[in-house]
């Protein structure tokens, strides 16, 4: 897993900031937890089917390790959840859009397929699905590397510039919302608590 520059660099996401950074890395932390994310769910679904005396009386089995990761994990699908109404007004999927916005942030608004898999932790043939669908929607363009044809590149359009505009004011209200309560300082301190985990469980 590469570090915060890999995802933020200039030729990615520039001029991003802190929330922008740290919100990403919740996401990509979402997918390295997918069996906590199951217990999660599990757990979840058995709290909200039970009556309140039940629910007093309920002791969780979970480990304070799983329950660190529990809130992690949790703390990306709330967030993937806030947002999700959002971009599904334009017709977007949470990885459609996220897409956009690496291509966005990328040089000339391009990148090759595969390095846009690799930030994103998408496998490359879910990739190609998900740019087939945004090129059939008219928010990006796939096209033959003239230097490699067999390296495909993606290139964002005039359309996809505008879902983006009207997806950015209520995503950045979105976001100010769930981090309201933290301090800048930590919410760089969070950030770097992040970073740590994640190249631990990169590892996994």
């Amino acid at each position: 897993m590469n570090d915060i520059q890999s995802i933020s660099g200039p030729d990615l996401l520039v001029n991003k900031c802190i929330i922008n950074k740290l919100t990403l890395k919740l996401l990509i932390i979402g997918r390295h937890c997918n069996i906590v994310a199951q217990r999660i769910v599990t757990i979840h679904t058995l709290l909200e089917t039970m009556n309140e005396k039940n629910r007093k009386s309920y002791v969780s089995d979970l480990t304070f390790d799983e329950k660190v990761m529990m809130a992690i994990v949790r703390a990306a699908e709330n967030f993937k959840r806030a947002h999700s109404s959002i971009f599904k007004k334009l017709g977007l999927s949470f990885p459609q859009y996220n897409i956009l916005r690496v291509l966005d942030a990328s040089e000339n608004g391009r990148n090759k397929t595969s390095a846009v898999s690799r930030i994103m932790l998408v496998p490359g043939a879910n990739m190609t699905g998900l740019s087939k669908r945004l090129e059939k929607d008219g928010f990006i363009l796939r096209k033959r590397d003239p230097r490699d044809e067999r390296v495909t590149l993606l290139a964002i359009t005039r359309k996809g510039r505008d879902a983006l505009k009207v997806i950015e004011d209520e995503k950045n209200e979105s976001i100010k919302i769930l981090l309201s309560g933290f301090t800048q300082e930590e919410k760089h301190d969070l950030l770097d608590k992040i970073k740590k985990l994640i190249k631990s469980t990169s590892a996994i």
